[in-house]
């Protein structure tokens, strides 16, 4: 299933870190081995569970709730293999977007608007999000929930937290996951998803769950596993109308930059509104001028020669959900296309994706043998580093547009 590695299309994050971000991969490598999932026997697991079980009655679970949970739990070798060998994919950002805004995709899209477009008007009307963004939040994460996860939570969250890499993290949510067992939203056998916790038709994890899960058909229960997507597509608008979804605003809108454009303007600390970004020679891709949405940045993801986007407030809310900026890119690309919008005027350069975090690391020290700041050598592309570009860009007369890929490294070699 999709979860199967953390894959990293590298490219900036402009948000803030979103809750879980990391163990909600944009998508999965092409071709994956089939995995089983299976549960064996392992006495030290087995020995983990009865020393856990004090710590959990002590944070409010009940025995009868926590040995329920477990009657049917076992260790699951490959939730442990996945976790310590998450392979960095680099992906081009064309080859994400082919897949994030396939036709088949938006296809898929525009009929569950049409079956579910009812339900969707009232999650509208209710939190005030977008529905073609819920709906491509449902399609990024599960499908539209053809591929919701089918490793038993309990079992996998247990097994990761008794292996220890990321136990503490992974305790917690063990924790919530049996809150929400307790509170009688699902029951053991249900509660079921992805390797590392993330479940039902849009993803949530346990302590995202236990955060913003809401009950929209009102029968006392936040179910986001069932084959009725109410619950969890209510749950998603409840999570992005929480950290400040603006309605009516888009979340960007693809735009066309003049030859002579200064590419230093595509930080993302830049906001200016579309007056001025009018000045600066900036119009629609069939050359009108943009409507002012409020104040916007404009990024340029695969660099100079790249599409262009003006964004605003609500890609950063995208991307609280999120925080890769092809993830954000291509929610707001599959929602725009499921609207009834046609493809990307300006294709992405195929061969150009962003650097492993090996190539990085490399990166930031040629910069800094070079004689640029980088704000140190952590394989992390932030501020400092991107000054950096710009200021190396600038000394070989390039267009400053402050993006790490390839191509980029290839010159400092």
């Amino acid at each position: 299933m999709r979860f199967a590695f953390i894959v990293a299309v590298c490219l900036s994050s402009a948000a803030q870190a979103a809750p879980d971000s990391t163990l909600r991969p944009e998508l999965r490598p092409a071709a994956m081995p089939a995995r089983t999932y299976a549960m064996v026997s392992d006495a030290g697991f087995d020995a983990w569970v009865r020393a856990f079980r004090p710590r959990a009655l002590a944070a409010g679970i009940s025995a009868p709730t926590f040995d329920a949970a477990f009657a049917g739990a076992g260790f699951i070798p490959d939730s442990v293999a996945l976790d310590r060998n998450q392979a960095e994919f680099i992906k081009p950002l064309a080859d994400y977007m082919a897949t994030a805004a396939s036709d088949d995709r938006v296809a898929t899209g525009r009929a569950m608007l049409a079956q579910h477009g009812d339900l969707l008007k009232r999650i509208e009307a209710a939190y005030g999000v977008d529905r073609h963004v819920v709906l491509a939040v449902w399609g990024m994460e599960s499908n539209f929930g053809a591929r919701r996860g089918d490793v038993p939570l309990i079992s996998t969250l247990a097994t990761l937290s008794y292996d220890g890499r990321r136990g503490r993290f992974f305790k917690q949510q063990l924790i919530a996951a049996l809150k929400i067992l307790q509170r009688g939203d699902t029951v053991p056998q249900s509660m079921t998803g992805s390797w590392a916790g993330a479940m039902g038709h849009t993803q949530f994890m346990p302590t995202s769950y236990t955060a913003y899960a809401v009950d929209f058909t009102g029968d006392g229960r936040r179910d986001i596993w069932a084959d009725d997507p109410s619950d969890a597509l209510a749950s998603t608008a409840a999570y992005l109308a929480h950290f400040g979804w603006t309605q009516g605003q888009p979340w960007g809108v693809e735009v066309r930059l003049p030859n002579s454009f200064d590419y230093s303007a595509t930080a993302r600390n830049v906001t200016q509104s579309a007056g001025d970004w009018a000045a600066l020679g900036v119009t629609l891709p069939g050359g009108d001028p943009v409507m002012d949405n409020g104040l916007a940045s404009l990024i340029t993801p695969t660099g100079a020669g790249g599409p262009a986007f003006l964004v605003y407030r609500n890609y950063d809310v995208i991307g609280r959900y999120n925080n890769a900026e092809a993830y954000i890119i291509g929610v707001g690309h599959l929602g725009d296309r499921i609207r009834g919008m046609g493809p990307l005027q300006h294709p992405f350069v195929a061969a150009e994706r962003g650097l492993k975090r090996a190539e990085r690391v490399a990166l930031q020290q040629r910069l800094t043998a070079a004689g640029y700041d980088t704000g140190g050598v952590d394989g992390k592309i932030g501020p400092a580093t991107r000054r950096a570009i710009r200021a190396f860009q600038a000394s070989r007369g390039l267009p400053q547009d402050g993006y790490a890929g390839v191509t980029l490294l290839d010159r400092l070699r």
